[in-house]
């Protein structure tokens, strides 16, 4: 098998895998026109300063001893298999580095063997590219679940991002989707990621010169829709990983059934909206100071299907608006549908000089035409707003539907 053969089948192998961000946009023609974007396994991604950049996204092998049902390389899978050798890969994205198709690599695997054999080969990957080529360009680096302290470790030095798939929302589902892994194994490298971030930013306050663990921080990815648990239940772990183990980001995978299931229940692939949904919700979560109970109360644990979740709470607290936004602060300025974080700032700071219009608005960023139905300020006042809340309604999901139809089509309520 040649390079092309086996880039084509382990790019392809990696496109479930989330975490590295989004994908390479769409191809408007065939693959063969200049600018292509998607094809050879080439996706986007975004570094610890926020530059977005192109990585060649890989698996170094879709061999794989587990058995997950959800995953496509699992070993029952019926589907071509390829591996490439640490040499070949180092040589693949040097080749694509220097011809300014990539800034850098995603790599990932199947496990091979076992976790240390794979986590070594990987690592090996990475410090060919950093000491033999003295690549500098941006790596995120997959670990798996079960290798030892010390090759994690080894993997954060090499690395700019590393991360760890939480795979499943709940253990219950772990042990039934994907019996060779646990609980245990996953969150033990979160932990250990986290504290060496953590003691390397202090080391690195008295020595400097001291190389950096994991600059861009960790992140991880769960299965969304594989397993019964409800929206309340995954953004409850979300917050919890966020909180203990200080992540950069979630990352949410709606399943889609790949090849034969032996599970009946995740047979029929997640809506994308449902995806769509979560990630809004996580938002929230991260910026917005909102907590899991605002966004999924007992009485709704799944997100509105026809609402954005700011939306959903702003439309089940009417006692809380209308927002004055010259007296409220800015913590409650960021409710508002239609005001984001920047937009919030930007109020906050401007008021200090001269009361706020509603035609000064536009200037912040603010989506007015969700924003209207909640806000006061000079000479602009909603009134009867909780009689008004069944047109609001009406307005809203008709320009949410609006949205998702423009964003993609096969999206539906």
């Amino acid at each position: 098998m040649n390079t092309s053969e086996k880039i084509s089948i382990l790019a392809e192998a990696a496109r479930y895998d989330a975490s590295c961000a989004s994908s390479g946009s769409g191809k408007r023609r065939s693959s063969c026109h200049l600018g292509n974007t998607s094809s050879g396994g080439i996706c986007h991604s975004w570094s610890d300063d926020g530059r977005c950049i192109s990585l060649l996204k890989l698996l170094m092998t879709n061999y794989c001893i587990y058995d997950c049902a959800y995953c496509l390389n699992r070993r029952s899978n019926d589907i071509p298999r390829a591996a490439f050798t640490p040499d070949e890969i180092v040589e693949i994205t040097v080749s694509f580095y220097k011809r300014n198709y990539i800034e850098g690599l995603f790599l990932s695997s199947g496990v091979i063997i076992s976790p240390d054999h794979t986590m070594e080969k990987m690592i090996e990957v990475a410090k060919k590219l950093r000491m033999d080529e003295g690549f500098g360009g941006y790596i995120h680096m997959k670990t798996i679940p079960g290798a030892s302290d010390e090759l994690i470790r080894r993997a954060g030095l090499l690395a700019d991002r590393i991360s760890v798939n939480i795979e499943l929302p709940s253990e219950n589902s772990l042990s039934i989707l994907a019996p060779d892994k646990n609980k245990k194994a996953i969150l033990r490298p979160m932990s250990q990621i986290n504290k060496g971030i953590s003691e390397n930013r202090e080391e690195r306050r008295k020595h400097r010169k001291l190389p950096l663990f994991a600059p861009a921080g960790q992140s991880t990815q769960m299965i969304i829709g594989a397993s019964p648990e409800d929206d309340r239940q995954i953004l409850s772990l979300s917050k919890t990983l966020y909180d203990k183990f200080s992540l950069k980001r979630v990352y949410y995978s709606a399943y889609v059934p790949v090849g034969k299931d032996f599970v009946s229940s995740a047979n029929f692939a997640t809506p994308l909206l449902r995806e769509h949904r979560l990630y809004q919700a996580d938002w929230l979560l991260r910026f917005y100071g909102f907590n899991t109970e605002e966004i999924t109360p007992n009485s709704c644990p799944f997100l509105d299907k026809a609402l954005d979740p700011k939306c959903a709470w702003a439309l089940r607290n009417p006692q809380f608006f209308p927002v004055d936004l010259n007296s409220a602060d800015e913590s409650a300025i960021l409710r508002v549908p239609g005001i984001g974080v920047e937009g919030a700032r930007k109020i906050v700071m401007s008021r200090r000089f001269s009361k706020l219009r509603y035609e000064d608005l536009v200037r912040f960023g603010v989506a007015l035409k969700r924003a209207q139905h909640f806000i006061s300020c000079e000479a602009y006042h909603v009134k009867n707003f909780e009689k008004q809340l069944p047109r609001i309604k009406n307005i809203l999901i008709g320009r949410e539907l609006q949205k998702i139809k423009y964003i993609q089509g096969e999206l539906a309520l």
